[in-house]
């Protein structure tokens, strides 16, 4: 689909398009709907095979954060930001001068970090704009981290639902980056059996050598025999192709965006695979503003993300009631919230 198209159907309030300076980079900001707050949404680089489809990216994960805002019940928009270039390249001084000078002009959009984008750039930027969220660099709670608390919150509760304690768990972990990383940590801790890929080979021999995991080469992730499927690296990795490949009970993870269309939510469910929606599950980044902005401190912000566990146990539950999969019924739950605000 032609990505304005896409915009027009998700119902995108702005697309901005910049240009950072003399960096030879672009970089697309999507917001989607500020019903409930100023536009908010991480900053992410990697490399895509158009532009086009890194307005895509922008426009599905903006969507998305409206959705996260909305299901944490926080007063804040959705909107994403996406730069095609190469993390390990392209973050140069004049890179961050540029992004900082083109969030300062458009002044309405508060970014954080995202796949490519890692705490030390966060740091850097916070130098060059108040508009990058970031916590101080004495406190223990980091966004990332809470990202993490909050997926491990997400598997105690398919633990439960699948019937065993969470040392008995066998997950396969898709992505060892901030996230992923800290999560394969928190588990191994757990007693969690862990079987690992990652397209980067320095952070799979981190992780197997840390944390006593197996390892998989990135494409045989999905073929994996596990009880939890946990994507935690590109979104749209749930599709036609990828479903009937799991061998899983439960899919729990970090990534946004997991499901590449609605109806492959509908297809895990048919396979009787327990999905937790994302938005729902990864939140912990977002919460953390409430930290930043001084709302809470360290021991409230981890329990309001610990709470995400219970949260989608109810979510779990009331989805069964109705008869319909886990991420139809959290939509209506997010849509009739946005309607009722509108109304209000």
């Amino acid at each position: 689909m032609n990505p304005f198209e896409l915009a027009r159907e998700l119902g995108h309030e702005e697309i901005v398009f910049l240009r950072l300076g003399s960096t030879g980079l672009r970089a697309v900001i999507a917001i989607h709907d500020t019903t409930l707050g100023p536009a908010v949404g991480g900053t992410r680089m990697r490399a895509y095979a158009s532009f086009d489809d890194a307005i895509t990216d922008a426009l599905r994960l903006s969507r998305a954060m409206t959705y996260k805002a909305a299901m944490a019940d926080m007063a804040w928009g959705g909107a994403k930001a996406v730069i095609p270039g190469d993390p390990s390249r392209d973050k140069t001084p004049a890179f961050y001068t540029a992004y900082a000078e083109a969030l300062d002009r458009l002044g309405r959009f508060r970014t954080g970090g995202d796949m490519g984008i890692d705490a030390g750039d966060v740091e850097t930027l916070a130098r060059l704009t108040p508009l990058i969220s970031h916590t101080a660099r004495e406190s223990s709670v980091d966004a990332s981290d809470l990202t993490a608390i909050g997926v491990l919150a997400g598997l105690r509760a398919a633990a439960v639902s699948l019937g065993c304690p969470l040392a008995e768990l066998h997950v396969a972990l898709q992505g060892l980056g901030e996230v992923g990383g800290r999560l394969a940590r928190r588990l191994a801790a757990q007693g969690v059996r862990l079987t690992v890929a990652d397209v980067v080979p320095a952070r799979v021999e981190r992780v197997v050598a840390e944390c006593g995991a197996s390892a998989v080469p990135p494409e045989a992730i999905y073929d994996v025999r596990a009880d939890v499927f946990s994507p935690c690296a590109a979104g749209g990795i749930l599709n036609q192709q990828t479903i009937p490949r799991l061998h899983c009970r439960a899919v729990v993870g970090a990534a946004n965006e997991q499901l590449l269309e609605p109806r492959h939510g509908e297809a895990l469910s048919a396979r009787g695979i327990l999905y937790a929606p994302d938005y729902l599950v990864n939140a912990g980044g977002l919460l953390s503003l409430l930290f930043e902005r001084g709302e809470t401190d360290e021991a409230g912000i981890i329990e309001r993300v610990e709470d995400i566990g219970p949260r989608l146990a109810s979510l779990w539950e009331r989805a069964r009631a109705q008869g319909v999969p886990p991420q139809v019924f959290a939509d209506r739950m997010v849509e009739e919230k946005l309607a009722r605000v509108r109304r209000s």
